[in-house]
């Protein structure tokens, strides 16, 4: 197996802070105050501002003359034809390399997963189900623990963020249907067929 990803600090920082964009929890617009994310993550200001500046390069926030940072504007919906098939590359070569050492411990993670997934379908809470849905894809491409591949990955969900808090309001009746996708999904690779888990996760992100 594979060791995990170790972070840096302002890794860690920006990690929080990117998920709170990618879900929603941070509106277009929404001001991130420096001091405030200090008390937030009880750290000096060095990695609070170099978290920001590395989501500012990733085009998640912007940071004009004079202002401070704030939450930019999602790419046009257009960007998302072309990023789909990419993503769908990335994750399907993640989970080709780790197929063959998947194990309990893994399943059970992603089992958590799912069910926290399951708890925010429940309620109706888009913000935590589109964590979640980040959350179950992310494991795939970190287990593979190679730091480029999740650099490439995380720019493309960079690119299609309006994808997981207006595409799951707008394309699903139910907010439960999210859930039992991914429990479809799960139950794919738990059956050992890598074929059958790479199709499946192809149209799960298409």
């Amino acid at each position: 197996m594979k060791s995990k990803l170790v972070y840096s600090l302002r890794e860690q920082i920006a990690n929080h802070l990117r998920d709170d964009v990618l879900s929603g929890r941070l509106a277009v617009g929404a001001r991130l105050n420096e001091m405030a994310l200090v008390e937030r993550f009880g750290v000096s200001r060095t990695p609070i501002r170099e978290a920001l500046q590395q989501l500012t390069f990733e085009g998640l926030l912007e940071s004009p003359p004079n202002a401070g940072a704030r939450v930019a504007p999602p790419p046009p919906d257009a960007i998302r034809q072309l990023v789909v098939p990419i993503r769908q590359t990335v994750e399907t070569y993640a989970l080709r390399v780790i197929f063959p050492s998947l194990n309990d411990a893994d399943y059970h993670n992603w089992e958590a997963i799912v069910e926290q997934m399951r708890q925010a379908c429940v309620r109706s809470d888009y913000c935590k189900i589109a964590e979640h849905d980040i959350a179950f894809h992310r494991y795939i491409v970190e287990r593979a623990g190679q730091k480029d591949l999740e650099a490439i990955w995380i720019s493309l969900i960079v690119r299609m963020r309006s994808h997981f808090w207006e595409t799951h309001q707008r394309n699903y009746g139910d907010p439960m249907e999210i859930y039992e996708e991914h429990g479809r999904l799960l139950k794919v690779f738990r059956s050992g067929d890598l074929n059958e888990s790479i199709a499946a996760l192809e149209q799960n992100i298409a």
